[in-house]
């Protein structure tokens, strides 16, 4: 035993760590919570402490829509508006925002829900297309810290353009509602945009440009019905409130707008200039129900008329988000083609690291679509439009084909593969395995294929017939995402599974959460007592590797051992022991 006591240098060391800050108490102090909102899918992203913050369960705004509705009446801007429809592109670095707005925070039946304000902050990035594709932001809890009211929501009116402003315009849109059901009518909700706006202020000067805004205000305010309202919106956008109009009205007030508007040009202190505008409507409440899916129906109807050359106008229809989607599923499947076709599918290699050696046992193979600019794409916006096309199979076959290339040119390399549910539950899967690895022989004992605990207990039977025609050919099989699809000990047993993995969404809180604590901890249990192996993912820290290792987890794979490192082609490159785990 030894007695003596610390060096200095070692006190100062423990100190440092005895009071080193832990971010979720430090966002918690400043009233702050992180989120990731991916546009695509819709889905945002919370950080542990979203409830604490907020006063919201994650769950209940897990995505964009859903926190959209929460939005307050009074709220002037939203980030719907300053990410979706902001005049700035991404030229790599993604761009920037910070606004502040309101949330209602318990909807209450019949009354108006207590409002929160908040201050959100983040930085938007572009998918392929140029338009925003994600979302990192971090959002401050204004009323709970005390701080003043963020918006001077008392004026009514819009000084630039003498218009109703936005403010008070959810207010009239919940009115117009409940007075259309009660009446049983409709009215329509018309956004406006001046096309093009930023080349104009470029141009011109950014006073010219606020000068073509109050001019076009004002030409719409002389061409509406005395009953209608024009609102500055925000940006380069206003909006219309049209009394007793159906679909067939809208569609006729859009074409006069349009024709008025191109019939002369607004003046300005640079001279008369011509304006072009876009339009998107919405009927209500037909095909909106409440005051923010006016707002958003109406969005995403101008959003789809600057994708369309030929139409300035298009009309919210419930079949055009599905449209929209179905695009960009199709963009996303030629992509994935291409990529396949001009081999520009890679793999990168991240190293499991065994516990006993401090070395990486294996590495396993992820996936990477380059684009033709050199980008690499997210595999999260890869995988869901490829299980939806039946590209996943051909996806799954190229990592493998790749690997066992790296495998050959290595005889030391050891290397797992994921499989979706879809290609290991294919009817002649096997068969290709056993194909290919006839063509790279001595591969069979090093390679593992990995599939997630979901895939296999959606049909077991199935799933316990495909391990066995694998291992069969020598190959050992790995259950991924263990413990997301709650297993039983039954069928966990029939499986014959030669590793399980962890799911990561389990370890990455696992020195905050009691509860994640002490399900791994069960995991690890019950797999010592089957004498499987067991490896931990997303071990992306010190202290969750040190916790890890006290319960004798086999190997651990993270940021923490080793990032995925994309690799050139097998012919190019040495042996393993040149990949870095560090």
């Amino acid at each position: 035993m030894n007695d003596r006591p610390a060096s200095p240098s070692r006190q100062i060391d423990n100190q440092i760590n005895a009071f080193a800050p832990n971010p979720v108490d430090i966002l918690n102090s400043i009233g702050a919570v992180v989120y990731t909102w991916d546009i695509a899918s819709d889905q945002i992203t919370w950080g542990p402490n979203a409830e604490q913050v907020l006063g919201i369960i994650p769950k209940s705004i897990g995505s964009g829509a859903a926190f959209h509705e929460l939005l307050s009446m009074d709220s002037p801007t939203s980030r719907f508006d300053s990410v979706m429809h902001g005049t700035e592109s991404d030229t790599g670095a993604g761009v920037t925002f910070s606004i502040q707005y309101g949330l209602r925070i318990v909807p209450l039946s019949g009354e108006r829900a207590p409002t929160i304000w908040v201050d959100d902050t983040g930085r938007w990035f572009a998918d392929q297309s140029g338009r925003p594709g994600l979302v990192h932001g971090v959002i401050r809890n204004l009323t709970a810290l005390g701080l003043a009211h963020p918006v001077g929501h008392g004026n009514r009116f819009d000084a630039q353009t003498s218009a109703l402003s936005r403010t008070r315009l959810a207010d009239q849109i919940t009115r117009q509602i409940e007075n259309a059901r009660r009446r049983q009518s409709t009215f329509a909700f018309l956004l406006l945009a001046i096309d093009d706006l930023p080349a104009l202020n470029q141009r011109y000067g950014f006073d010219v440009g606020d000068e073509l805004l109050a001019s076009l205000g004002q030409r719409l305010r002389g061409q509406m019905r005395i009953t209608d309202t024009v609102v500055r919106y925000a940006g380069n956008r206003f909006a219309m409130v049209l009394e007793c109009c159906d679909h067939a009205k809208l569609i006729a007030a859009a074409e006069r707008i349009e024709r008025i508007i191109a019939e002369s040009s607004l003046n300005t202190t640079a001279g008369p200039l011509p304006c072009k505008i876009r339009m998107g409507g919405v009927v209500a409440p037909v095909d909106a129900r409440n005051a923010q899916a006016v707002f958003q129906n109406a969005e995403e109807a101008l959003i789809l008329s600057k994708s369309r050359a030929a139409e300035r106008f298009v009309k919210y229809e419930p079949s055009l988000a599905q449209s929209d989607q179905r695009r960009r599923t199709q963009f996303m499947a030629d992509t994935i083609i291409e990529a396949l076709n001009d081999r520009r599918i890679s793999i990168a290699m991240q190293p499991i690291i065994a516990r006993s050696t401090g070395e990486p046992a294996l590495y396993e193979a992820l996936l990477r679509l380059r684009l033709e600019g050199g980008e690499v794409l997210s595999p999260a916006n890869i995988f869901p439009v490829a299980e939806k096309t039946e590209l996943v199979q051909m996806l799954d076959r190229r990592v493998l084909e790749l690997a066992l290339a790296r495998m050959s040119a290595d005889p030391s390399l050891h290397v797992s593969v994921n499989m979706s549910g879809k290609t290991v539950h294919g009817v002649r899967w096997v068969d290709d395995v056993a194909a290919l690895l006839r063509l790279h022989p001595g591969c069979a004992e090093r390679l593992v294929i990995e599939f997630t605990e979901t895939c296999a207990i959606e049909d077991i039977e199935a799933t316990a017939h495909v391990i066995s025609g694998i291992k069969a050919l020598g190959v050992k099989v790995a259950m991924d995402d263990f413990g997301a699809g709650h297993t039983s000990f039954r069928n966990l047993r029939r499986l014959d599974i030669d590793m399980l993995k962890i799911d990561g969404a389990f370890i990455q809180n696992l020195t905050r959460s009691a509860d994640d604590r002490f399900f791994v901890r069960t995991l690890i249990d019950l797999a010592r007592h089957l004498s499987i192996p067991v490896v931990a993912e997303w071990v992306e820290d010190k202290d969750t590797a040190d916790l890890l290792g006290e319960w004798h987890v086999d190997y651990f794979q993270g940021d923490y051992f080793g990032s995925a490192q994309e690799l050139p082609p097998a012919d190019d490159v040495g042996t393993a022991s040149q990949m870095s785990a560090a």
